[in-house]
């Protein structure tokens, strides 16, 4: 039997949570700057600059993609979990201000920009352990910038009434700028690339005349207030399918994203694929059109018909509203019912009535089942509740809001991003083994897949099996002794949700709460698949290219379409399986 790690107590990791938890507390609020020096002292692997006077583009770039673009005007940080938090708080309007979004993380914000105030929704303390350090890290490189542009002479041109408007920036200036900041050209590219076009002028100028020291305040963060939150969630999602009555439906629970599965049940690749060609050549979107035409030559579907998913975005996005309505006609068609927008928690639901699963409009990756096994599924009354995977802690809450809600669950599936400790990005992981830092408990489980069921239809990269994987607190919460304790230890696989949901299912088929720092075999006490897959985005020791500072992008379709193509396929024969004696 495995045995549990080492204990993995990080010292400064620890003092810079204690004190951020602790400042929290305080009724006037806690000052970002308060939390500059633990921040450095933690020697985060992902902001291994803070204490040096050099600009950490890295850490930069990746806190500013999970921020909101506002947050360079931005003085007051809000925290709650709904608008009665805030209501309560003094803030009755404040789902009336500009609704913002951060490009790398879903939640809710609105900014007041008048009065410089942004609310974040929060639904769960990773929530407070990913924000925050995020928060700190923009907050100690702004600096950095401002402090740079202080001392240099270029600061007169861009303050001057005569400075020049953004758009009359020229190549001579830029050049002056970088200088300024004592970045190298390939790091001044990324930040051009952070903010382009007109963008860089305007925060550059913004940075000469303004610092930041952010003010946050938690209104509200007791387990009561999350656990209200996903209960408005879960309404909402009812409200929305009245028709289907969740409540007596058993369900194959799966957290992925809100994009594959869909695809593969409809008939988007066969329905959009002359227009995605035709858009492909005409528009060559991120440089794919090579690939494009690599792969019809080639003739595989697989590849053609996950690049026609991928690019059939920007013909939905383009053609609004009458994309928009084809894809929700393909949906209805297919049984599927969104809920786009619910209250509070910024997690999509999908809802699939697999008796209105038509086999002609399956991509033939998942056409497993025979005639007869899909004239069975026909009478299933069975859904899968598909929804867009939540960050850290909430992976619990949403778990327990579910199992207690539906009449029973057939499976648990869950895919998502995790570094990995000795693959690459691309590569497949799947952990029979997780060690979850939030309870310290270790659960072993007979994870449903092998890599066998994800090589099947995966184009690039390598799937690795009987893998260990540590779920952390936050991704700015790990350096690299933390890392490398693990990696003795043989986990290789860091990730923020398989720890929560298997606490919540542990509760879903146990007489009591989950134990604490204990071994947890869910071997025999556990009737359904319980499946986990992570798909590696970042390379952390070896200090390749990892994907944590950027979107994956293309790069991420193989990955993704292999493990929901896995998942929809074993979901399809487990319910043909359970349908047979009714037949």
């Amino acid at each position: 039997m495995d045995r549990t790690p080492p204990s993995t107590e990080n010292d400064a990791i620890q003092l810079y949570q204690r004190t951020y938890y602790s400042l929290l507390k305080s009724t006037r609020g806690l000052r970002v700057r308060s939390l500059e020096e633990t921040h450095g002292a933690m020697a985060s692997s992902l902001h291994t600059k803070a204490h040096s006077p050099e600009i950490d583009m890295s850490a930069l770039v990746y806190a500013y993609q999970r921020l909101p673009p506002c947050i360079a005007e931005t003085s007051v940080v809000l925290m709650g979990q709904m608008q009665s938090v805030f209501a309560r708080a003094g803030f009755p309007e404040v789902e009336s201000w500009q609704r913002v979004k951060a490009p790398a993380r879903r939640r809710k914000f609105y900014f007041n920009g008048e009065e410089r105030i942004l609310a974040a929704f929060i639904s769960s303390v990773s929530d407070i352990d990913d924000f925050l350090p995020c928060l700190t890290a923009f907050q100690i490189e702004w600096k950095k910038i401002h402090r740079k542009l202080s001392m240099h002479s270029v600061k007169e041109r861009l303050i001057s009434p005569a400075s020049p408007t953004p758009d009359q920036w020229d190549e001579s200036l830029l050049e002056e700028v970088r200088i300024a900041l004592e970045l190298g050209t390939e790091d001044f590219d990324r930040l051009r690339g952070l903010w382009p076009g007109k963008k860089l002028a305007t925060h550059i100028m913004m940075a000469c005349s303004r610092n930041v020291d952010f003010e946050v305040r938690v209104l509200a963060g007791s387990m009561s207030d999350y656990r209200k939150a996903f209960q408005a969630w879960w309404k909402r999602v009812e409200e929305v399918t009245p028709r289907i009555c969740l409540r007596e439906r058993p369900v194959y629970f799966v957290s992925s994203n809100v994009h594959s599965l869909v695809n593969l049940v409809t008939t988007a690749a066969g329905d959009l694929r002359e227009q995605v060609f035709s858009y492909i050549r005409s528009n060559d979107p991120e440089e794919l059109k090579t690939y494009f035409e690599d792969i019809v030559v080639e003739g595989d579907a697989v590849k053609i018909n996950n690049l026609i998913y991928y690019c059939s975005k920007f013909l939905i996005g383009e053609n609004t509203p009458d994309g928009l309505e084809k894809q929700a006609r393909r949906e209805s068609l297919s049984g599927i019912h969104r809920v786009s927008d619910p209250h509070s928690i910024d997690v999509e639901a999908q809802i699939f009535e697999l008796s209105k699963l038509v086999r002609a409009n399956i991509d033939p990756r998942n056409d497993v089942l025979t005639a007869e096994e899909w004239a069975s599924i026909a009478e299933s009354d069975a859904i899968i509740l598909n929804i867009d995977y939540p960050l850290g802690m909430a992976a619990y809450h949403l778990f327990s809001q579910v199992s207690s809600s539906c009449a029973s669950v057939l499976g648990f599936y869950a895919v998502g991003k995790a570094a990995t400790l000795n693959g690459r990005v691309g590569d497949l992981m799947i952990p029979n083994v997780v060690h979850d830092e939030h309870t310290r408990n270790t659960f072993l489980f007979n994870n449903c897949f092998t890599a066998n069921d994800v090589a099947r239809t995966l184009r690039t990269g390598d799937v690795f099996d009987n893998q260990k994987a540590v779920t952390v607190k936050g991704t700015l919460l790990q350096n690299r002794e933390f890392m490398h304790l693990f990696y003795q230890e043989g986990y290789t696989d860091i990730e923020m949700e398989a720890g929560p949901y298997l606490c919540a299912l542990y509760e879903a088929v146990q007489p009591r709460r989950h134990p604490l720092n204990e071994i947890v075999s869910l071997f025999p006490n556990v009737p359904f698949d319980i499946g986990l897959i992570h798909y590696a985005s970042d390379t952390p020791i070896s200090r390749h290219e990892n994907l944590l500072s950027k979107s994956m992008s293309f790069q991420g379709v193989d990955a993704t379409y292999a493990t929901t193509s896995a998942v929809l396929c074993r979901i399809l024969k487990n319910e043909a399986k359970r349908q047979k004696p009714k037949t």
